[in-house]
């Protein structure tokens, strides 16, 4: 199969200078909605506006279905076994992943920046909390801004 890679754009990382895109630049760029995920969630309209707006602004194709089953087709259509990605604490990720090398797919994940760099533990459970954690530092001009 051709080295090449694709591109699987997560949801945790929705950025144009994410670090899977700047490093492949012309690699076929995929992200997946998860229908399963969605189902389970039941994200509100305006979050999935968002996370759509979001993804205008990327070179990605967006597609529908299993993230695994359609990552699959998406790198056999385009000739490769390799998959490049940025890292992720979501657990359904990590599943993603597992079921992605046990099908024989090289999944590489990329380290991704930190938004903000903070000295305590964070609870990811609630974006609201995850959030009051960090908003002092967030909002904190630093020399670079």
């Amino acid at each position: 199969m051709n080295k090449q890679p694709i591109v699987w754009v997560f949801g945790d990382h929705l950025s144009p200078t994410q670090p899977a895109l700047r490093q492949y630049p012309n690699a076929p760029a995929l992200y997946v909605w998860d229908t399963a995920m969605l189902a389970r969630n039941q994200l509100s309209l305006k979050r999935i506006a968002f996370v759509y707006e979001c993804l205008l602004e990327l070179p990605v194709e967006i597609q529908r279905g299993h993230p695994v089953d359609v990552l699959s087709a998406f790198a056999q259509a385009h000739n490769t076994n390799t998959i490049v990605t940025v890292d992720s604490v979501s657990p359904r990720f990590q599943q993603h992943c597992q079921r992605l090398s046990e099908k024989g797919f090289a999944v590489e994940r990329l380290t991704p920046e930190p938004f903000v760099k903070i000295d305590q533990d964070r609870d990811l459970k609630r974006a609201s909390r995850y959030w009051r954690q960090i908003q002092a530092v967030a909002f904190t001009k630093t020399e670079s801004s």
